[in-house]
């Protein structure tokens, strides 16, 4: 089974920053940053990152080489990336907001790191790490007097633009990184397919290290807009809504469970600021649609949802879908839609065949959008691998995901392969119980972990966000009954006020199970 995407030209070097350098030189007076009241013009923008990457040229950190980047969100972070985009290297995001001892493990995860970007804030949290940790501020007079103008360097569609972190099955992240024309794919299909043009402004809401920000924190400047950032290491819904009430916020990109805080946000203060957004643009883990139903059908609400699937190994999103068209009715689980541009949706069984049309398989991407793989690891690796199509080879990536393709031809996604675990004899995912709590009367929002006993048997155990008062367990038990069998039913029920985040804005199930013990 194959879902194929749209067949869209890309001119013959789809490198990302010629998109920026493009609008610096038609529009080079347009707002291209704001970040704590300060803001930057696009040739200001242009003529500083151009500084930097002369820097990096003349120390031989050109193409190729692998930047790491370890600022706040600032205008300094934006002339980091696309100074060292425009050197012909890739940048690496560390994440200040990462304790101290994972921003630690991943430094010394990265081969060949050229040296690392930081400030008098962040200098001190990479400051252990084999390769030199460079100030920005402390070079601002230096770089003042090197050339504005554009380094001449070649970069190609293949070359690596950045490499992120994800995590690994042994407990080790990887890093995988992403080339250009992926990168430039990715954005070019967000341009033409919603329309996304000088207008649509965005504010970036998620964490630095998460996959999803790099295309939140690169897509506005692709297009001619203005890019907001937060002045907050953390996500703050109160500072971020607050952007959104003041300023002309056209999109915003973010994993779901941010999106639900913001919308709770909303309702609690009557407000109306998500409601005038053109796109959220969100996705990264199993919808809770019903967290949205209510806010999506208020009155004047001209908000487009757009629910998407991806992975960081193939440019973070391969597939989208307008949530005005979920009929809980019609669809027990929202679909994640069709492919992006230049991108294909394999359904492929354990011998790497394709499965029957609606049958169920692993979710694999072939395309312009697969990554150039892992840059630290080994056997990781042969999850890039190549299928024969119409008796031609294909590079795919094997995300993992099992999935089938509904009538209507959209990807339905339904779990992990590797989240199932074997309870009492049987395989089951503990999103299947997820979405069965949230059907029942009360729920406002659930999420089941999975911990083991002092014998070593699995056990499921569920915490409920209740919409009021603290729910019975005996009730939700018998709920659950009625569409579950007993051996997918928890065997405890906590109550909790939220369900915690990660830095990255998606469930912290790690801080779920060690709330169990």
């Amino acid at each position: 089974m194959i879902l194929q995407g749209k067949r869209v030209a890309l001119p013959p070097a789809p490198v990302v920053h010629r998109q920026f350098e493009a609008h610096a030189r038609s529009t080079p007076d347009a707002v291209a940053v704001v970040w704590a009241g300060r803001q930057v013009t696009y040739a200001e923008l242009d003529a500083k990152a151009n500084r930097f990457a002369h820097w990096l040229g003349a120390r031989g950190h050109g193409r190729g080489a692998k930047v790491g980047v370890c600022l706040d969100y600032s205008i300094d972070m934006i002339v980091a990336i696309l100074g060292t985009l425009k050197a012909g290297a890739a940048y690496v995001p560390f994440d200040p907001a990462y304790p101290a001892a994972r921003l630690q493990l991943l430094l010394g995860q990265v081969p060949d790191l050229a040296l690392i970007v930081a400030s008098p804030a962040t200098a001190g949290m990479a400051g252990s790490a084999s390769a030199d940790v460079i100030d920005l501020e402390q070079l601002s007079d230096h770089l003042a007097g090197l050339p504005a103008t554009a380094p001449d360097v070649r970069v190609t569609g293949d070359d690596v633009c950045y490499a992120v972190f994800t995590s690994g099955s042994t407990g080790t992240p990887k890093l995988t990184a992403v080339r250009h024309e992926g990168w430039f794919n990715l954005m070019n299909w967000l341009r033409l397919e919603y329309g996304l043009d000088s207008r649509s402004n965005n504010l970036v809401v998620s964490a630095f290290g998460f996959d999803l920000s790099q295309r939140a924190l690169m897509t506005a400047l692709f297009c001619g807009a203005t890019q907001y950032l937060l002045a907050s290491r953390n996500f703050d819904a109160m500072m971020a809504y607050r952007i959104l009430n003041e300023h002309e916020i056209r999109t915003v990109h973010c994993a779901s469970s941010t999106l639900y805080l913001l919308v709770d946000w909303e309702t609690a203060r009557g407000g109306d600021a998500l409601t005038r957004l053109d796109y959220v643009l969100f996705g990264g883990e199993a919808l809770k649609a019903e967290r949205l139903t209510d806010w999506a059908r208020r009155e004047g609400n001209t908000c487009t949802l757009l629910h998407q699937y991806g992975v960081a190994e193939c440019t973070d999103v391969a597939t989208s879908y307008d949530l005005a068209a979920y009929r809980p009715g019609e669809h027990d689980i929202p679909p994640v839609g069709k492919p992006a541009y230049n991108t294909d949706i394999h359904l492929l069984d354990e011998d790497l065949r394709g499965v029957a049309p609606g049958e169920q398989g692993e979710i694999c991407i072939s395309g312009a959008s697969v990554g150039a793989g892992y840059l630290n690891t080994g056997p990781e690796n042969r999850k890039f691998t190549t299928i024969t199509v119409d008796g031609a080879p294909r590079r795919v990536y094997r995300t993992g995901d099992r999935g089938h393709v509904n009538e209507a031809g959209e990807l339905i996604v339904l779990g992990r392969i590797d989240a199932q675990v074997k309870v009492r004899g049987m395989r089951i995912d503990p999103t299947d119980i997820e979405r069965a709590l949230a059907r029942l009367a009360g729920v406002r929002e659930a999420a089941v972990v999975v911990t083991y006993t002092g014998s070593g048997e699995a056990e499921l155990v569920a915490f409920v966000v209740p919409a009021g008062e603290d729910l019975d367990a005996n009730d939700l038990r018998t709920g659950l009954l009625e569409t579950l069998p007993r051996n997918m039913v928890p065997a405890r029920f906590l109550n909790i006020p939220r369900i915690p985040l990660s830095p990255h804005g998606k469930a912290d199930r790690a801080a779920l199970v060690d709330a169990c013990v």
